[in-house]
């Protein structure tokens, strides 16, 4: 078993071409012997994004706090606390913040 604050993670910043005050604290990942599933949390600066960017697997996403948009294949929707963003895998995609924002 696993049990922590997630602040108690270490954040790595995101440094890939397009991305501007993101952090990633990766929860639960291969260092804990989990083979099907990763959880992270994801915290963005305000005017925060990741790169336009696809991947083979699929992405699951619970907005925490905080405002902002995701863009998926060329179509964007407005994102705010409660929120639930399914991202199929191979899609092209990105997250931006508003007012910095935080999600799972």
């Amino acid at each position: 078993m696993k049990h922590v604050h997630y602040l108690e993670v270490e954040g790595r910043r995101v440094e890939e071409a397009g991305a501007k005050g993101v952090m990633i604290r990766t929860v639960i990942g291969e260092a804990d012997k989990a083979p099907n599933f990763h959880m992270r949390v994801i915290s963005f600066e305000e005017r925060g994004a990741t790169p336009n960017h696809s991947h083979p697997w699929e992405h699951e996403v619970f907005i925490l706090k905080g405002e902002g948009s995701v863009e998926v294949e060329g179509k964007t929707a407005p994102l705010k606390p409660g929120d639930v963003v399914f991202v199929p895998p191979g899609s092209q995609h990105c997250f931006q913040s508003a007012n910095g924002m935080e999600m799972l």
